[in-house]
């Protein structure tokens, strides 16, 4: 990546005092403070991650008796198994021991590991979300360039527009509303979309079977990139607004280069940057997916585990999926950190 003088001046190449480029050396010592901030900030996930569960209100053993006729001596049982008998300050250290383990305990409701249900259903997440994620980043920057370098133009209005609008929606209303369309159907037209689920109770086998899969991604694929590609293209607008008023683009367009050029070879790398921090934010939640919708279409997801771990309560599973979002926010976070400091000189000259 050039920085903007140097992108209308490439023949300049003569290093000054001011001519800051990365060194592994500066790079590893800047990427070393990085980590030391992530595991400080895991640590404080941790911490907080035990007390925040303990203080939602009902007993998780009375809940998972429901139906059943306990008598007080086998609920009492049931606690002692479950280590919920044990004072608060025990069960931390016991919690925080476990979780250096990497055992992040067994599940109430499921009686099974928490890191096996968690391995279960990553995959269906990271398909679903990883796939919306790519569309919303990919629809976003390609709107927001066009918007941005037309600014005022008819394109800008309406792209700019509809974002807005499809931001601003609640997920989950705009969830029901495409499944009541294009799922369930208006009156005597049918829907057309599967709305349940990540295939078909007959699911066929081979390639048939993917086209199954993707047929069921749909809807919940289009609700996540609705709510999200705005951000995308908000932000990649803005960026390339602030560098098309910048010297280096009027020098390159006083040379003699396009439009087309000076957009794609100098404006828009240099506005891309911010854009990078915002897409590695959101690759940190990718791993957490998206309750809502994964709520909405039942699909079988890490969201959808989160939920069903809310609703039980159910403490155990509650902590390791939330903990395992929370970190994968922070090591992404610090990881655009570290790549923003390699690509932009401004960033390390600061």
């Amino acid at each position: 990546m050039t920085t903007p003088l140097e992108a209308a001046e490439p023949a300049v190449q003569a290093a000054g005092p001011g001519d800051e480029r990365p060194t592994y050396r500066g790079t590893l010592r800047y990427a070393l403070s990085k980590a030391g901030g992530a595991l400080f900030s895991i640590a404080m996930v941790i911490v907080g991650t035990f007390f925040v569960f303990r203080l939602l209100p009902g007993d998780p053993v009375r809940n998972l008796a429901q139906g059943r006729n306990m008598t007080p001596a086998q609920l009492d049982l049931e606690r002692r198994k479950l280590g919920l008998d044990m004072p608060l300050i025990d069960q931390f250290f016991d919690f925080v021991g476990k979780t250096l383990r990497l055992d992040l305990g067994t599940s109430y409701e499921y009686k099974r590991p928490v890191l096996d249900l968690i391995g279960e259903r990553i995959g269906p997440t990271l398909l679903l979300a990883g796939t919306g994620l790519v569309i919303a980043v990919s629809l976003g920057i390609w709107q927001g360039t066009r918007a941005g370098w037309r600014r005022g133009s008819r394109f800008d209005r309406f792209s700019t527009g509809t974002s807005l609008v499809l931001w601003s929606v609640p997920t989950f209303w705009l969830g029901l509303l495409l499944m009541m369309v294009f799922g369930v159907g208006i009156g005597p037209i049918p829907g057309i979309l599967p709305f349940r689920g990540i295939e078909s109770v007959d699911a066929p086998d081979g390639f048939a079977y993917v086209l199954d899969v993707a047929s069921h991604m749909v809807l919940p694929c289009l609700t996540l990139v609705a709510v999200v590609y705005a951000q995308y293209l908000l932000v990649m607008r803005s960026s390339l607004l602030e560098e098309v008023s910048q010297d280096y683009v009027t020098v390159a367009r006083a040379k003699g280069l396009r439009d087309d050029e000076v957009r794609r070879r100098h404006a828009v790398p240099n506005a891309l940057l911010p854009t990078v921090t915002l897409v590695f934010m959101r690759i940190g939640f990718v791993v957490g997916g998206a309750v809502t919708v994964e709520t909405i279409y039942t699909w079988p997801g890490l969201g959808q585990l989160f939920y069903e771990a809310i609703r039980v309560p159910d403490f155990t599973l509650m902590q390791g999926t939330f903990l395992l979002i929370t970190v994968a926010v922070v090591l992404m976070n610090t990881l655009a950190d570290v790549v923003y400091h390699i690509l932009d000189p401004r960033v390390r000259s600061a």
